[in-house]
């Protein structure tokens, strides 16, 4: 097989060293090997860039190893260009693994134009997705301390969430905040109630009569203080997510037409695949690349598992929420898509499906700068009108009347 790049490195990765493998010649010859080892401390990366450089290195591959390719990355991105290869793409031949070899492997790979690289967003979009995704484990870590308080008003005989919807409203935090102090008797505490949730007084009050000890009572102070310094610091990174969001502000509204898209899981969604649908040949790799689309395993002309395939969890995990939201929108083409998967397949397979089918949407709106397109919650129905009509009027005589149908004409 012919060599297509003359200068090129391969790199091994690992926590605290790397090492680097160059190889330099013609493609009709065989090439020089020179291999080093370096610290994965900056000084040290800055010297395996000039050593790079002044050999006129243009192509670096290296894996995609945890963490730890992201520094060598950040050094070498402005000076040549960066292959980032999934590790099980390029896996060497058993018998042959200690870290010269696995460099000399990559490089040479990487020498044949046998390396496919993963998808690395420009510098701004990778900031904008390391803060939303520090803002997702947050939201995340903020449920669990409201689960936490809910465990501990069970645990103390508060059946609170069995009357209350939300233990986070206003109404159940004052509740809350009285039982910790223990001013107040269950009937007062019930007259706290706001709006609605005071047609159900007489259930508060007897929600309200428990056994809350010491212990209880510091767990849930400590717990609402928590939650109260997550708010602090969510409230912060959404400011800071809307200036950087500036600059892709027509996207994400264009986005939010999407039945289910509301502003954060659009600012995910920019955050993961960026704006610019070029790195993506098709609609189908950025599916696969997420890790939305079926599995595909066939053998003999059997089809096995279809199982989704292992992708972006950040991205899977926001467009399978908004897929949820969507699923109960009246009147829309993803409800009634959901509706429909979900009665031969299940719910949880029927939301994967129309993720699927939200990233599409996602890709052509931000490819083709276009709004959403609402095809209506009977859009199946219109496109096989026949086979309707044909099972509905099965049913009906199967019901023993007689059907004669008859087409309307529609209203001038």
């Amino acid at each position: 097989m012919e060599a297509i790049i003359e200068r090129c490195c391969g790199i091994d990765v690992h926590k605290k060293t790397i090492t680097a493998c160059l190889m330099v010649g013609k493609p009709n010859e065989k090439p020089t090997v020179t291999i080093k080892t370096f610290s994965t401390m900056t000084r040290d990366l800055l010297a395996c860039k000039d050593w790079l450089e002044s050999e006129g290195c243009t192509h670096v591959a290296l894996e995609s190893t945890g963490v730890y390719w992201k520094p060598v990355f950040n050094i070498l991105e402005d000076s040549m260009e960066i292959i980032l290869a999934n590790a099980r793409h390029i896996k060497n031949v058993p018998g042959r693994k200690t870290d010269v070899k696995d460099c000399a492997w990559i490089a040479e790979l990487l020498r044949h134009g046998l390396i496919k690289g993963s998808f690395i967003p420009p510098r701004p979009i990778r900031e904008l997705r390391d803060l939303t995704r520090y803002r997702k484990k947050l939201i995340q870590q903020r449920s669990s301390e409201l689960n936490r308080i809910q465990k501990f008003l069970e645990d103390a005989n508060i059946k609170l969430s069995s009357v209350v919807t939300d233990i986070n409203g206003v109404s159940a935090q004052d509740m809350i905040h009285h039982l910790i102090k223990q001013d107040m008797t269950p009937q007062e505490m019930a007259e706290l109630a706001r709006g609605r949730l005071r047609n159900k007084i007489t259930e508060l009050e007897k929600a309200l009569e428990g056994a809350m000890r010491k212990h209880h009572r510091l767990i849930l102070t400590i717990s609402i203080q928590m939650i109260a310094s997550y708010d602090q610091v969510i409230d912060e990174l959404d400011r800071e997510i809307d200036e950087r969001m500036k600059p892709y502000r027509e996207n994400s509204e264009l986005l939010q037409t999407i039945p289910g898209i509301k502003k954060r899981a659009a600012e995910s969604i920019v955050a993961e695949i960026g704006v610019d649908m070029s790195r993506f040949p098709s609609d189908r790799h950025l599916s696969s690349w997420a890790g939305v689309s079926p599995g595909n395993n066939e053998s003999a002309g059997k089809r096995k598992s279809s199982k989704s395939i292992k992708g972006n969890k950040w991205l899977k995990a926001t467009l399978t929420e908004s897929a949820w939201s969507a699923s109960r929108n009246k009147g829309t083409y993803l409800k009634a898509r959901f509706q429909r998967l979900a009665a031969r397949r299940g719910k949880k397979r029927a939301a994967l499906a129309v993720a699927h089918t939200i990233l599409i949407m996602a890709y052509h709106i931000i490819k083709e700068q276009c709004t959403y397109k609402e095809l209506g919650g009977d859009y199946f129905d219109r496109l096989n009108e026949e086979h309707l009509i044909k099972r509905l009027t099965t049913k009906i005589q199967a019901l023993g009347y007689k059907v004669d149908l008859k087409k309307v004409p529609a209203a001038a």
